[in-house]
């Protein structure tokens, strides 16, 4: 007769078939028989977050530094909704992560009774920041579900997916399955007529353009390759370091600068390659991009967004990049002049936003000449990101950043600790606001549990300075809600047990942020900025242009 198993026992096992060795949530009446199992089994490594939130923000930032599923478990509910927030996130991100939810018992579920720990429409809400939803109804379909909900994840255009157990399936016994393999993720194939017409149109460019997106993150070989034929790269924030970009072929994320606006001008032709063309990264879409416009995507509904596209190919990045490497070889005429514009427009564009730092410029130099080449960047929403931090701090790699991509604030440090807990001994810095990181304040404690080998910088100026520079540019000047009570951070990580360090003098930049840096486990670097002084430029939100 087969082993006996729980539902709990059989979800644990399957995700060490995926070869999860990491999961992050917190524990809950709702999810310890799968939990259990992880303890018991002691194959996958669960990091008790502080709250659902932090636990997907870590979950995310873990899939995206790896390259692999991330898995966070929740309880039911509140708990649920808690994780939403999060999900949106990683929904923006395309990350592709499994959060599983606890539920109430079946007998109990959807009568509109309200059962203790029972959501009203709990799937509805899961849809909706999900890529898809599943529940498990009976015992004997657990497996199946959670093959399928692996699958989706994976299966680019990828993204989290929430799975539904409630706990009386939970406890519930099964067989053991013959196999807990998961299931095939393939890539979607383009057409080769699709490439042959492509390659005729890009073979005619002599000042081809590639923008690339995050779907374009496992093509760093074939984008090397095009680049080595003499196309030029520039990038969204998600694709920043599929072609290193300490690379002179490379724009880096400059996409929106003057100086790089004007070089759009002389280019023939435009390769967009797994990217959404983002608003705030267009100007609202009135970024004046070179023309013809050429489209590559998994998505085929990826068609038209934003930009219409005057040829469009459907199928993976690394499939379509790799046929149009064979089909260009030998064929393309690139314009002798082309890198050079490329790296002049660069260096205008660099020169550009260091001018507008101030002060700052110093503390970027530092960070830049502190960190080895393969650090891993993290970065919460924050002015000192929005001016430097997305662009200026050259990314080697397509694994190696991590942005809270949707906007919202709060993120970074789970998201540190999440990247720190994935990067295999490389360095981790994370940089944040001092208003962000009071949002999430608790997973500082999971950062020292774990000793995750963080360095977080905090930018303090004691409250929301994007929000004080927009009142001031459009609100005459009227400060509502955005100056906060500023805790002492040295006394808070203290408390917590992280090191402390701050910087309120300019000059000690290089100096400190190399010791700061030296160092291993949690530790905090504060950076006074009312000591310090303001950047040169204010900073009041994303560049925007009226259509013309």
């Amino acid at each position: 007769m087969p082993e006996q198993i729980t539902v709990g026992e059989l979800t644990a096992r399957f995700l060490e078939a995926c070869g999860v060795d990491t999961a992050f949530g917190v524990i809950s009446i709702h999810n310890m028989p799968i939990l259990d199992a992880f303890g018991r089994r002691n194959a996958i490594r669960f990091v008790p977050s502080r709250g659902e939130a932090g636990a997907v923000n870590m979950a995310d930032a873990f899939a995206r530094v790896r390259g692999h599923l991330g898995v966070a478990v929740t309880s039911t509910g509140t708990a649920a909704g808690n994780a939403a927030g999060a999900m949106v996130e990683a929904r923006t991100a395309g990350t592709p992560l499994l959060h599983i939810t606890g539920q109430i018992e079946l007998p109990y579920l959807d009568r509109g009774w309200s059962y203790i720990h029972e959501a009203h429409d709990q799937p509805g809400m899961l849809k909706a920041v999900s890529k898809a939803f599943f529940r498990v109804w009976s015992p004997d379909s657990a497996l199946g579900v959670l093959q399928e909900a692996v699958r989706c994840a994976l299966t680019a255009p990828t993204g989290p997916v929430s799975v539904e157990i409630p706990i009386d399936v939970q406890e519930a016994l099964v067989p053991l399955p013959a196999s807990l393999a998961p299931l095939p993720v393939v890539a979607a194939a383009p057409s080769a007529a699709a490439l042959d017409e492509l390659a005729d149109r890009l073979a005619t460019a002599k000042r081809p353009l590639i923008w690339l997106g995050g779907g374009a993150r496992h093509a760093g070989e074939e984008v090397r390759a095009l680049a080595d034929l003499g196309f030029i790269v520039v990038t969204s924030v998600q694709g920043r370091g599929i072609l290193p970009e300490q690379d002179e072929r490379s724009l880096g994320a400059f996409n929106v600068s003057a100086p790089v606006e004007d070089f759009y001008k002389s280019c023939d032709a435009l390769l967009v390659v797994g990217s959404r063309l983002r608003g705030n990264e267009t100007l609202k879409y009135n970024l004046k991009l070179p023309r013809p416009l050429y489209q590559i995507d998994a998505d085929p509904q990826a068609h038209g967004r934003g930009y219409t596209a005057d040829y469009f190919v459907a199928g993976d990045a690394k499939l379509a990049l790799a046929g149009l490497v064979a089909r260009l070889s030998g064929r393309s005429k690139i314009d002798p002049r082309f890198a050079a514009d490329a790296r002049n427009a660069r260096a205008a564009a660099e020169k550009q936003l260091r001018d507008s730092l101030g002060p700052y410029d110093a503390l970027v130099a530092a960070l830049q000449k502190a960190v080895p080449s393969d650090f891993v960047w993290v970065r919460d929403v924050t002015v000192s990101n929005s001016t430097w931090g997305n662009r200026l701090l050259k990314i080697d790699g397509p694994r190696n950043g991590v942005h809270a991509l949707g906007g919202g604030i709060g993120m970074g440090a789970a998201m540190g600790v999440g990247a720190a807990l994935a990067a295999n001994g490389r360095k981790t810095v994370a940089l944040s606001g001092d208003g962000g990181l009071m949002l999430n304040l608790g997973e500082l404690a999971t950062a020292v549990q774990e000793n995750a080998d963080l360095m977080l910088i905090v930018m303090n100026d004691n409250g929301y300075g994007v929000i004080r520079n927009i009142q001031d540019a459009k609100f005459g000047g009227r400060h509502y809600y955005a100056d906060l009570h500023t805790p002492s951070f040295s006394d808070l990580a203290k408390a917590l047990g992280w090191k402390h360090y701050s910087l309120s003098n300019i000059a000690d930049a290089e100096a400190l942020v190399a010791k700061v840096a030296a160092e291993a486990g949690p530790r905090m670097l504060e950076v006074d900025m009312t000591a310090i002084g303001p950047f040169a430029s204010a900073f009041a939100g994303p560049p925007v242009r009226k259509a013309s």
